[in-house]
């Protein structure tokens, strides 16, 4: 009965937003009721009381007050991109530019991690969640997916000014918008993966907290403790031979490894809230930032040539019987020549 009345729920989704825009539906099985708690008023989104209309104008610029936190102890900033499926990636040969035509998008495993960190954070220290990423429009699916989960706002950061960018002008563009963030709501902290699979450089968290001036705590596996009040963080660094526990004031950027966590699903009820919450876009008439410095024109960092290297054809060595010596001799030549291994006595 739980996915049959799941599977209803979700088949009938636009149908039942559609009756919902017009003021009228009739009520959902209780079985459904029970699964979601969805209420059915009459005119609840279309018409209704003043108060009711203040409450829209309220959520279209906020968000919706249903996922809000009052007084909430801290703000946190997770940042989220929306790459290709590393299986599916196919590169234009003249252009050497990704081929976005009927390939599949997801959103960086890493910040999938970011954003789970965040919404630990979120129920331990009654946090509120700003989830931003920069990208084409398409990218609003990645944000939605993360409202889904619990995060409470998201911005979309989409111009042409913006296409091309690489992590330099890239870290620009979000420590921009996070600047003006946090000119409305302090920012006390920002979650971002510790790379992206579709460029694995690791460097555009550093840049945002060096543009912003904030501390970095790169490589965490555990945020172990903070103090909102004397906005201390303790967080364990994940380095290649030993770990390492570090302090730092807040502000703060922390960019977060796989082994941190396992990411939660989003619930129904989330996904349903996710598909009707505001997810306003940024352009660069918001940001004004000098179009010299973003984008293609602002990268110092421009990929001439991408092409798969050509391998070279192996040797089989076959030899039986007597020929086994003279077949070794051959290998270890080889070996040596290539400087993989030493003869002894050989300098």
């Amino acid at each position: 009965m739980l996915i049959s009345g799941l599977s209803a729920l979700l088949n009938g989704l636009p149908e039942l937003r559609g009756e919902l825009r017009r003021g009228f539906c009739d009520p959902p099985p209780e079985e459904l009721l029970d699964i979601v708690g969805w209420e059915c008023r009459k005119g609840a989104l279309n018409g209704g009381s003043k108060r009711q209309a203040r409450r829209r104008e309220t959520r279209a610029m906020l968000g919706d007050s249903r996922t809000r936190r009052k007084h909430a102890h801290m703000h946190i900033v997770v940042c989220v991109k929306m790459v290709p499926d590393t299986t599916q990636v196919r590169i234009d040969p003249v252009t050497n530019t990704l081929i976005r035509k009927d390939v599949p998008f997801i959103t960086n495993p890493f910040d999938t991690r970011a954003v789970e960190e965040a919404l630990r954070l979120k129920d331990k220290y009654n946090a509120r969640i700003t989830a931003i990423s920069m990208g084409p429009p398409t990218a609003e699916k990645v944000l939605r997916r993360a409202l889904s989960l619990g995060v409470d706002h998201a911005v979309l950061l989409s111009d042409m000014a913006f296409s091309g960018a690489d992590t330099l002008a890239t870290s620009k563009v979000l420590a921009e918008a996070i600047r003006l963030l946090h000119q409305r709501d302090p920012v006390d902290l920002i979650v971002c993966g510790q790379q992206t699979i579709d460029g694995d450089t690791a460097q555009v968290g550093p840049g945002i907290a060096c543009r912003l001036g904030f501390s970095q705590l790169t490589l965490v596996d555990e945020v172990m403790e903070i103090d909102p009040k004397e906005k201390v963080i303790r967080a364990r660094r994940r380095l290649e031979q030993h770990y390492e526990v570090v302090e730092a004031d807040l502000p703060a950027v922390l960019t977060v490894v796989r082994e941190i966590n396992i990411p939660r699903y989003p619930t129904v009820p989330g996904r349903l809230d996710a598909e009707e919450a505001p997810v306003p876009t940024w352009s660069n008439a918001v940001l004004k930032l000098d179009a010299g410095k973003i984008g293609l024109r602002g990268s110092p960092t421009q990929v001439k040539k991408i092409f798969a290297p050509q391998r070279a054809k192996g040797e089989i060595v076959q030899a039986e019987g007597d020929q086994k010596p003279e077949a070794l001799d051959r290998v270890l030549r080889k070996l040596v020549s290539w400087d993989i291994v030493r003869l002894h006595g050989q300098e």
